[in-house]
């Protein structure tokens, strides 16, 4: 499958399959994700993967109260370490989001392509999920993402991708 066909298929999945991911796929999907660009190469970010049934009871807890999160197996949640990070010298803007966004999409775009279905979640309690996992004072809980097998496969064909023009994104001069 080539980039476009990948991005095209990548979607917003919200029924999972309780399936067990296996862990050559995890393993695949981390790796991809260790090998996202970050500003100045800092690769500021750290991933929380979440697969006891009590550390993802905790994710649960975090979320907006959305049931569709509960059957997903596996939860990675994507942090970044803001004394890691790089802050833009002219006005001293913190690039974490930035390099979360890069590798959360990294790690969608490889769960997509071993069949996983992913949605990444940024509406949440992050202190409550920093607290929960003991993590860092500088450490930031930037997005959550489910893992799993769609509860049906075809749900990939089926979501519909509703985007905006080139010509309605881009700036020419």
């Amino acid at each position: 499958m080539n980039t476009l066909e990948l991005a095209r298929k990548r979607c917003s999945i919200r029924q999972y399959s309780p399936a067990p991911v296996e862990g050559e796929k995890l393993g695949y999907i981390l790796e991809v994700a260790r090998l996202a660009p970050s500003a100045c190469n800092y690769q500021p970010w750290r991933l929380l993967v979440v697969v006891s049934q009590d550390g993802r009871k905790k994710l649960h807890d975090a979320v907006y109260a959305r049931e569709w999160i509960k059957p997903a197996p596996l939860f990675i949640v994507v942090c970044g370490d803001h004394a890691r990070s790089w802050k833009r010298p002219a006005d001293g803007k913190d690039h974490l989001d930035v390099d979360a966004g890069i590798i959360a999409e990294h790690i969608c775009l490889a769960a997509t392509e071993q069949g996983l279905g992913t949605c990444i979640i940024c509406h949440f309690d992050a202190p409550f999920v920093a607290g929960a996992f003991n993590l860092p004072g500088t450490v930031e809980p930037v997005a959550i993402i489910p893992i799993g097998y769609p509860a049906d496969p075809g749900l990939f064909a089926a979501t519909a991708k509703i985007r905006k023009s080139v010509e309605e994104i881009i700036f020419a001069f």
